[in-house]
């Protein structure tokens, strides 16, 4: 059986710092991806004007998730790292996946009802609507995998429903056309133009929780810079900020269980795991019976360790803003070759006339 050649594609917003985790959930598994597929890492800028148009800073930013992406690791010769309004084709499908994707869909997805909240009516259609351009992100390459964190695993599955769709809808065009990749879903083989992505969720801290409170993700919008450490953070932000993160009382458990109900307790072993690349459990049997006054400078000497050298890094990238646009552009011409060829064979499937 024929298969779709393993491709991963991840996007990121250039909106806010990135933090520790973007770092632990994103950025160090689009690193160590690096070794055993070919990568796409986009800058997703049109994406950042869902929820607020009119941006003062987002060439700035733009550059900054860059400088992120490269001192974290990713290699811009190897792979592939530009941002996304380089590359028209990737609107172009959106505008197409908009006709094939129902409003119900749209409707459901999570992250549009707690963004848009009790004032739907006044949100843009493009916060409705923004999960086909994610899906015209990925499948525009045809993807197969995408590294995402636990609260985007709705949208690729509605990335999946969509490629599903468009590949029954056209299934007679796509045979006839000899545009066809097999692949299995669920016992049944099919033929489809759009593999069905699937989600690669790695590591004991995919979803790090705020330093402030252990009950709410770590956010770039979180009012408080206490809550997040940011990558751009020195040594002294980084141990200043763990060394004010809220606790409990208690010292840390001998057992893993002993951490039930209790989140920041929680979420501070899960970052130390992460960071030293080991199990929590590792953590409790080196830590367990320990007061926090003990686990907390620990935790923010192997913190520095680790994230200092990122952020001397991007200080360093940031400096040379042609630099990065020239990655960028690089990247930009070498994805729009890749997106031309599967927009190519979309129209000719669809029935556009535009050669």
């Amino acid at each position: 059986m024929s298969s779709f050649k393993p491709l991963v594609f991840s996007g990121v917003q250039p909106t806010g710092n990135l933090h520790l985790g973007n770092y632990l959930g994103a950025l160090r598994n689009f690193v160590a991806l690096q070794a055993s597929h070919d990568c796409i890492y986009c800058v997703v800028d049109m994406h950042s004007l869902t929820a607020t148009l009119v941006h003062d800073d987002l060439v700035d930013q733009t550059r900054s998730i860059t400088a992120a992406f490269l001192a974290s690791g990713i290699d811009p010769k190897k792979h592939i790292v530009f941002n996304q309004s380089r590359v028209p084709q990737h609107a172009e499908l959106a505008w197409i996946f908009n006709c094939v994707a129902r409003i119900g869909w749209m409707n459901r997805m999570t992250q549009f009802k707690d963004k848009a909240g009790k004032d739907r009516e006044n949100a843009s259609l493009g916060l409705l609507a923004y999960p086909s351009l994610m899906a015209a992100d990925i499948l525009v390459y045809r993807a197969t995998h995408v590294p995402v964190g636990d609260d985007q695993k709705q949208h690729l599955e509605l990335t999946r429903d969509i490629a599903q769709k468009f590949n029954n809808d056209f299934s007679a065009r796509i045979a006839e056309l000899g545009y066809g990749t097999e692949m299995k879903v669920g016992e049944e083989v099919v033929n489809g133009f759009f593999p069905l992505t699937e989600p690669l969720i790695e590591g004991p801290a995919t979803r790090v929780m705020s330093l402030r409170d252990g009950t709410k993700k770590m956010s770039k919008s979180d009012p408080s810079d206490l809550a997040r450490i940011n990558l751009t953070d020195d040594a002294d932000a980084i141990a200043r900020k763990i060394k004010k993160a809220k606790t409990d009382p208690e010292p840390l458990p001998s057992e893993l269980q002993g951490l039930e109900n209790r989140p920041e307790a929680q979420n501070l072993v899960g970052i130390y795991a992460a960071l030293a690349e080991c199990s929590r459990e590792d953590v409790i049997a080196e830590f367990g019976g320990q007061q926090f006054s003990v686990f907390k400078p620990a935790l923010a000497e192997l913190a520095v360790e680790k994230l200092s050298p990122i952020a001397a890094e991007m200080r360093r990238i940031q400096a040379d803003p042609a630099y990065i646009d020239g990655i960028l552009r690089d990247g930009g011409e070498r994805a729009g070759a890749l997106a031309e060829e599967t927009m190519k064979k979309v129209h000719e499937i669809v029935g556009l006339l535009t050669n």
